[in-house]
C-alpha cells in the first residue's frame, strides 16, 4: 500500500511538472499576443491556427541552437547554475495544496521562503561564473533587487499568516470562504504585486536584464539550453507568484474553474504592465523596497496584531 502511494505521488508531481511547462509555453505565447495587440500590431500568427504552436516552435529553435563554451569562465557553475535555477522553479510547485496524495505540508510557507531565498543564488552564481563584466553587474543587480523585496515579501506575507495563525496553505481557502482576505489589505495586496514584480525581475523592475545598460544581464553569456532554462524558471515564477496571490488573497485553491481564471487574470497583469511602465531607476526601486514597503508593511503588521489581539 505504501508503495502505491509514492507510485500516485511520482505519477501526480509527474503531470504537474508537465501542466506547468505547458503552461509556460502559453504564457510565453500570451504575453507576445498581448504586447502585440498593445503596440497595434498581431503578434504571432503563422504557425498553427492563429499562432498556437509557436511557442513548440521557439523550443525546438532554441535548443537545437549551438551552445558556446566560454574559455575563461568557471565552467562547472556556469554549466549548472541555469539548472538549479529551473528545478527550484519547479521544487516550489509541490506546494499547491492538493486534497490529494501529493506533497502537501503543514510547514509549506517555511518551504516557500526559503526556495525563493535560493533563487537568489542561481542568479548570482549564472553571473559571477560567466566572467564577463555585463553578465557580473546584472547578477549583483539581481541580487540586491530579490533580497531587499524578499524581506518587505516575508513581512507583508506575515500579515496574512497572523489572520489565519498557520502555516498551512491550505487553511487560506478555509478561512475566505465567507469573504476574502483582499477587502481587509488592499494597500498590502497592491504591495504584494509589485514586490512580485521585482521578486521576479520583470518590468518595471528588470534591472537585471536592462538591455540599454547591461546587454541582457547576467544570462548575457547564455545560449541554446540554458538560456531556455533561465527562461523557463522566469515564467514559471511568475506563474507560480500569481498563484500565490490568489491563494492568499483572493479566496484560497478550491479545483474551480473561477480558480483558474484568477490565476489567468493576475498572470495577464504581469503582461499589461510590461507593455505599459517603463522601466523604474535603480536607486528609485532601492528606496521604494527599503523606505517605501518595509514601513508600511511594519506598520501593517502591528494592526494586524492588534485587530487579533481584540477578537480573541
Amino acid at each position: 500500500m505504501f508503495m502505491k502511494d509514492l507510485y500516485m505521488i511520482f505519477i501526480g508531481l509527474l503531470i504537474l511538472i508537465i501542466g506547468v511547462l505547458l503552461g509556460v509555453a502559453f504564457l510565453t505565447l500570451l504575453e507576445r499576443k498581448v504586447l502585440g495587440y498593445i503596440q497595434i500590431r498581431k503578434g504571432p500568427n503563422k504557425i498553427g491556427l492563429m499562432g498556437v504552436l509557436q511557442p513548440f516552435s521557439d523550443a525546438i529553435k532554441l535548443i537545437t541552437k549551438e551552445q558556446t563554451y566560454l574559455n575563461y569562465s568557471n565552467y562547472f557553475c556556469y554549466y549548472f547554475s541555469p539548472i538549479m535555477s529551473f528545478n527550484m522553479s519547479l521544487l516550489i510547485w509541490m506546494l499547491i495544496p492538493y486534497y490529494f496524495n501529493m506533497i502537501s505540508f503543514n510547514l509549506g510557507v517555511l518551504f516557500f521562503l526559503c526556495v525563493i531565498s535560493l533563487g537568489v543564488y542561481t542568479v548570482m552564481i549564472a553571473g559571477w561564473s560567466s566572467n564577463s563584466n555585463y553578465a557580473l553587474l546584472g547578477g549583483l543587480r539581481a541580487v540586491a533587487q530579490t533580497i531587499s523585496y524578499e524581506v518587505s515579501l516575508a513581512l507583508i506575507f506575515m500579515s496574512s499568516l497572523l489572520m489565519i495563525m498557520d502555516f498551512n496553505f491550505m487553511m487560506f481557502f478555509f478561512y475566505q470562504k465567507e469573504i476574502w482576505l483582499i477587502w481587509f489589505m488592499i494597500p498590502l495586496s497592491l504591495c504584494w504585486i509589485s514586490s512580485m514584480m521585482a521578486e521576479t525581475n520583470r518590468t518595471p523592475f528588470d534591472f537585471a536584464e536592462g538591455e540599454s545598460e547591461l546587454v541582457s544581464g547576467f544570462n548575457v553569456e547564455y545560449s541554446s539550453g540554458g538560456f531556455v532554462l533561465i527562461f523557463l524558471a522566469e515564467y514559471s515564477s511568475i506563474l507560480f507568484m500569481s498563484m500565490m496571490f490568489v491563494m492568499i488573497y483572493l479566496g484560497g485553491y478550491d479545483m474551480s474553474l473561477m480558480y483558474y481564471l484568477k490565476l489567468s487574470l493576475i498572470s495577464f497583469l504581469f503582461i499589461w504592465v510590461r507593455g505599459t511602465l517603463p522601466r523604474y531607476r535603480y536607486d528609485k526601486l532601492m528606496y521604494l523596497a527599503w523606505m517605501g514597503y518595509l514601513p508600511m508593511s511594519l506598520n501593517f503588521l502591528l494592526l494586524f496584531m492588534g485587530v487579533k489581539i481584540f477578537l480573541k
